[in-house]
């Protein structure tokens, strides 16, 4: 049972947990996932807090040779990779298949910038957070354990920003000039 149409999720302002495993069960059932803006999820706690339990993490590596493994990302996109991968058997042959239709990205790339994308309110931070709560966005957390991207990220995502708010102005005239013509002619209809 393959699902043709590829499921986009804009990451922003979700719980990695509740998200991940929610991702997890879609990827097993099928769907092709691809997850957007990871560098704007969240994880409940003080970015205090999940610094050390991250850095607890980092100290868990092979004694004798730690090019072998575990290894610990630092970009926000390969850290929900992993703990989806931590929510389903990718040593199997269904769960290496699922695991393969999943797709994760910081920012919004080239091709996914202009096709519609999803939330889950189930993940939601607004929705599963006691307001007041202390909350880490990702993107912060990596860049604290040495992602080196973040303000190339900024960049372009305010580049792609601007260009989203150019082209919705234009529809906007384009829409407006449409329903002018339909009022003017509504007469001869």
């Amino acid at each position: 049972m393959v699902l043709t149409k590829p499921m986009i999720i804009d990451g922003r302002d979700h719980l990695l947990g509740r998200l991940a495993s929610i991702v997890a069960k879609e990827l097993l059932a099928g769907q092709k996932v691809i997850i957007v803006r990871c560098d704007e999820m969240v994880v409940s706690g003080s970015l205090v807090r999940n610094r050390v339990k991250y850095a607890q993490f980092r100290k868990k590596r092979m004694n004798t040779n730690p090019s072998r493994g575990p290894f610990h990302f630092k970009s926000p996109a390969m850290m929900v990779w992993r703990t989806i991968r931590g929510m389903m058997h990718q040593k199997s042959a269904r769960g290496n298949e699922a695991f393969s239709r999943l797709s994760t990205f910081d920012g919004v790339p080239a091709p996914y910038d202009k096709q519609k994308r999803v939330v889950v309110p189930a993940a939601l931070r607004t929705i599963r957070i006691k307001p007041g709560r202390d909350y880490t966005v990702i993107g912060d957390l990596a860049n604290s354990v040495g992602w080196k991207h973040k303000e190339l990220l900024s960049r372009l995502e305010s580049k792609r920003k601007a260009d989203g708010k150019e082209f919705y102005e234009q529809k906007k005239a384009k829409a407006a000039i449409r329903r002018k013509a339909e009022a003017a002619c509504a007469s001869e209809l």
